[in-house]
């Protein structure tokens, strides 16, 4: 994942599912879309409370599992009060990814990602597989360096949203993946159709593909991202999926397996 593809060299694709634990009904999506479907790798919250049923699940299914570093969704799993700049006056997270790191002290920004990491440790009981970020976070100075600081310390490869991550991940020494498939907004992005093309087009190298599967419920309600989850539920699971990833030679993987 740290050099170019060479022409012919093979087709290998991680499909990503965001969000593990932002509410019971993600979370079970996630693992059916596992079960039934192409994804392989999902990234947690680890500032939600996730049932102990479906972490026992995840920690026994072999998907890999990365931590979803977040600073723009509910509250700091450390204390508000060590992270100031990192909260609004009721102590939980800015949603605008620009504005969270914009006024982003570093050093406060560093203990709340180092925590979280930590908290996916004792969760999972386990390293994660990968870094990426909740809101695409990540990718904003100055918590791209931080996060690039923490895979190159853990040893773990790192989303690449953009030619600019890529080559900031590169320059480190931190595997990446080669292409990059996936957004969210009004529409849901998954579709079967969609997906289907994009895995015929899929050129050679690592791709990831970053979806959001899961069930609607009340719990979801709040996003504007919601029953389109459902949409991406069909359009990654299936076996006209699965024969198609056959049919297109591809690999199927997770970040801990390359």
């Amino acid at each position: 994942m740290t050099a170019a593809p060479a022409a012919g060299q093979a087709k290998i694709l991680i499909v990503n599912a965001d969000d593990f634990g932002l509410t019971a009904g993600v979370s079970r999506g996630i693992l059916e879309a596992h079960r039934h479907g192409i994804v392989t790798s999902t990234t947690l919250l680890v500032n939600r409370e996730i049932p102990p049923a479906l972490i026992e699940e995840l920690a026994a299914s072999d998907l890999g599992v990365g931590v979803h570093l977040n600073l723009t969704l509910g509250s700091p799993v450390a204390s508000a009060k060590r992270v100031p700049s990192l909260v609004d006056a009721e102590g939980r997270f800015i949603r605008d990814a620009r504005e969270a790191s914009a006024r982003a002290n570093v050093d406060e920004a560093r203990i709340e990602l180092g925590t979280q990491i930590d908290a996916f440790r004792t969760i999972m009981g386990r390293f994660p597989t990968h870094l990426d970020s909740h809101h695409h976070v990540g990718r904003h100075s100055p918590i791209l360096d931080l996060v690039l600081d923490f895979a190159r310390a853990l040893k773990v490869p790192v989303r690449s949203q953009d030619d600019l991550v890529r080559a900031a991940a590169r320059q480190r020494g931190i595997p990446t993946p080669d292409h990059f498939m996936g957004e969210s907004g009004p529409e849901p992005y998954w579709s079967r159709e969609r997906t289907l093309a994009h895995l015929a087009s899929l050129p050679a190298g690592v791709s990831e593909f970053m979806t959001h599967p899961g069930y609607f419920d009340e719990d979801l309600a709040y996003s504007r991202y919601g029953k389109q989850r459902e949409t991406e539920m069909a359009g990654l699971t299936g076996s006209e999926v699965r024969e198609a990833i056959a049919r297109h030679d591809i690999r199927l993987a997770h970040f801990g397996r390359l």
